[in-house]
C-alpha cells in the first residue's frame, strides 16, 4: 500500500437527505442508508460535520431565481418531475436547500482545519445547470461550493468530476471562468452527450475545462494514466486554493448505468491523487460530494474506500495504457497545450 500524510477525515451528512423521496429511482435514499451502513460496519468513525439549508443567495450564485422558484413550486403542490429522469417530492426543495449546504459546511470545515471532507448528500448536483435541473440533479452543490469558497476569499477553484457522466452543469457554470478549473472524466459517448475534447471554456475561460472523453471498459490503471499524465502537471500550473471532487461511483465495473471498469480499488488511488494536489497547492482542503453510482454494494464500498485513502491508506494502482487511451490522452493533451504550458 502506498501511504499518504495520515490525517482525520470528516463526512457531511443528515437524515434529512433521504426526504427527496424517489422510490424506485435508480436515486434513492437506499444509496445512502447503505453507505452509512457500511462506514459504521467498517469502523471508520469520521467526524461528522452538520449541514444547514444553503441561503438563497448562495443558490441564486450559480441559478437562476426563475430556475428556484420553479423547483420550489412542483415541490409545494407535492411532487412532480423536473424532465424525464428527475423526480421531486414534496420536501425536495428543501432536502435539496440541504445537500448544497452540506457542501457549503464542509468549505466551512475545510477552512478551519487542513482535513479532507466527503459531503454525503443528495439529490446529487453536476448536471444542474444555471436554468435547469436534469439527469437526477436539482441544485448543483459543487457549483454552489465553489462559489461560496470564493465568497471567503479563495480565488483559484479545482473541480474534479470522475462520475461516469459529464458535470453538464458544472461545466455551463464556469465555461467562461477563468478562476475555475473543470477537469472531468466520463465515459463517451454516454448521457448527457457533452464533454468532448473540443470544449475547453470560452473566452477568458478558454482552456479552464479539460474534457478527457473515455471509450468504455477503461479501468483502474486506464485512469490513474489519465490523471497522472494529464490533471497533475495542469493542477501544479494552475496551483488552486481548494479542491473540489464531484464523486461519482458510476464507472464502477458493476453499475448498471455504466460501462467502465473502475474498482474500489481505483476510487481509492484517484482519492489519493487530488489529495496529494489539495495538500501541495491548497493547505489541503478538499471537499468531495457525491454524485452518481447506483448498485449499492459497490457503491457503499467504493466511498469506503475513498474515505480511508483520506485517512492516508492509498491503495497502490500503476498506471498502464493502451494504445486507444494513449491517443486519447495525446488528443488532450493537443488541444490544451496552447494553454498550459504544462502539457505542451
Amino acid at each position: 500500500m502506498q501511504i499518504y500524510n495520515s490525517c482525520m477525515t470528516s463526512i457531511v451528512y443528515h437524515p434529512v437527505y433521504l426526504m427527496h423521496e424517489t422510490h424506485e429511482h435508480p436515486e434513492r435514499k437506499e444509496r445512502l442508508i447503505a453507505i452509512m451502513e457500511r462506514i459504521e460496519a467498517e469502523g471508520l468513525n469520521p467526524n461528522r460535520i452538520e449541514p444547514r439549508p444553503a441561503s438563497l443567495d448562495k443558490i441564486e450564485a450559480v441559478h437562476s431565481r426563475r430556475y428556484i422558484e420553479q423547483v420550489r413550486s412542483i415541490c409545494e403542490r407535492g411532487g412532480g418531475r423536473l424532465d424525464i429522469d428527475t423526480v421531486l417530492s414534496k420536501d425536495s426543495y428543501d432536502v435539496a436547500l440541504m445537500a448544497a449546504g452540506g457542501v457549503c459546511a464542509g468549505v466551512d470545515h475545510v477552512m478551519k482545519k487542513p482535513e479532507p471532507v466527503f459531503a454525503l448528500v443528495r439529490p446529487p448536483g453536476h448536471h444542474a445547470t444555471p436554468h435547469r435541473g436534469m439527469g437526477f440533479c436539482v441544485f448543483n452543490n459543487v457549483a454552489i461550493g465553489a462559489r461560496y469558497a470564493q465568497s471567503l476569499g479563495l480565488k483559484k477553484v479545482l473541480i474534479v468530476d470522475w462520475d461516469v457522466h459529464h458535470g453538464n452543469g458544472t461545466q455551463a457554470v464556469f465555461y467562461e471562468d477563468d478562476s475555475v478549473l473543470f477537469f472531468s472524466t466520463h465515459q463517451h459517448p454516454h448521457y448527457p452527450g457533452t464533454g468532448r475534447v473540443t470544449e475547453v471554456g470560452d473566452g477568458k475561460g478558454k482552456g479552464f475545462t479539460v474534457n478527457v472523453p473515455l471509450s468504455p471498459g477503461v479501468d483502474d490503471s486506464g485512469y490513474m494514466a489519465v490523471y497522472r499524465e494529464i490533471l497533475l502537471p495542469v493542477a501544479d500550473e494552475f496551483r488552486p486554493d481548494i479542491v473540489f471532487i464531484s464523486a461519482g461511483f458510476d464507472p464502477h465495473q458493476m453499475d448498471p448505468l455504466g460501462g467502465m471498469r473502475l474498482t474500489k480499488y481505483g476510487f481509492g488511488a484517484l482519492a489519493g491523487l487530488v489529495k496529494d494536489i489539495a495538500e501541495r497547492h491548497a493547505g489541503g482542503r478538499l471537499v468531495a460530494s457525491l454524485e452518481g453510482g447506483y448498485r449499492l454494494e459497490t457503491l457503499s464500498e467504493s466511498v469506503v474506500s475513498v474515505l480511508r485513502a483520506f485517512q492516508g491508506d492509498v491503495p497502490d494502482v500503476m498506471p498502464l495504457k493502451d494504445a486507444q487511451l494513449t491517443r486519447r490522452i495525446e488528443e488532450v493533451k493537443s488541444v490544451q497545450k496552447a494553454y498550459w504550458r504544462s502539457l505542451a
